[in-house]
């Protein structure tokens, strides 16, 4: 249980951490390459989700941020001590979907900052990240779960 808790904490506050710093060091909408046509650090307030939906129903976010980490804490109580993809990828979730949280009740958006170059993808930061990798490695987790069940 404490790996999980450690884990979850350097997430969040690694996340909280970086904000602050973009805030402070990067002007706001300026591109500042770190990987030449691969990635840069632009700095974006962003009051909506991925590519701006939802813009300012900050209400939406929250309800539905209380309700996940409600259903995140119920799987990773209710989940066996074995399954430790599956307890990583939800641990990365609720740090992720708290990182956004804070931001939200704080300061009413959520700071971005992660551009990726070559491609149009959504600004994004490291909640998004954790996120995205939680969902992946619970996907992975169920599916070698399924896979096991049915050999």
């Amino acid at each position: 249980m404490l790996l999980y808790i450690i884990l979850g904490l350097l997430i969040l506050v690694g996340d909280q951490l970086l904000k602050g710093w973009i805030v402070a060091n990067v002007s706001y909408g300026a591109l500042h390459t770190v990987i030449p046509n691969i990635l840069g650090l632009t700095y974006v307030q962003n009051d909506g989700a991925a590519w701006s939906m939802l813009a300012g129903q900050q209400w939406f976010f929250y309800i539905v941020t209380i309700i996940a980490v409600g259903v995140i804490g119920y799987l990773f109580y209710t989940s066996e001590r074995s399954e430790k993809l599956y307890r990583i990828g939800l641990t990365l979730m609720l740090s992720g979907a708290l990182g956004n949280f804070i931001d939200r009740l704080h300061l009413k958006y959520v700071v971005d900052m992660f551009q990726l170059e070559f491609i149009n993808f959504p600004i994004f930061n490291v909640a998004d990240t954790a996120l995205t990798c939680g969902v992946i490695c619970v996907f992975i987790a169920i599916l070698l779960k399924e896979k096991v069940t049915h050999d």
